[in-house]
């Protein structure tokens, strides 16, 4: 893998402070964080928690795959692709996409793209658990 790129599917929570550790570099002008976190609704209704599951192994592939796409289109300094998987409360920050750059433009860009290309490809599912007991699968989300 390259330097300057990690990638993680990770049952341990995600830390906002440890993604911009690990993109920190002497010569980026701008580093930008995208957390994605839990939240108590959707449009089925209240959620009480999201269960994540994860093919593991082709999960770090296509993150290692999106992290070099990122590198080959911006120029960037480092990267931080991260997923939770597992069962995650309200609140909790279930990915991290991190990008630093010399320049802001390429790291609002970059980061915004990770995110977008994360969530359509990399093999990872959520169930949400609804309030009134049902729990049901997201594709796609």
């Amino acid at each position: 893998m390259r330097e300057g790129l990690s990638v993680r599917v990770t049952t341990d929570p995600l830390d906002a402070a440890e993604a911009i550790a690990a993109v920190a570099d002497p010569a980026a002008g701008a580093t930008c964080v995208f957390l994605g976190t839990v939240r108590d609704h959707s449009d089925a209704g209240s959620v009480t928690g999201i269960t994540y599951e994860a093919w593991r192994e082709l999960a770090l592939a296509r993150l290692a795959e999106l992290g070099e796409e990122l590198f080959a289109r911006w120029p960037l300094r480092r990267v931080a692709l991260w997923h939770r998987s597992g069962e995650l409360r309200v609140g909790e920050v279930s990915v991290v996409v991190a990008c630093s750059a010399g320049h802001r433009a390429e790291a609002f860009e970059a980061c915004r793209h990770g995110i977008e290309r994360l969530k359509r490809d990399v093999p990872i599912w959520k169930k949400e658990h609804l309030a009134e007991g049902e729990a049901r699968w997201i594709m796609g989300a």
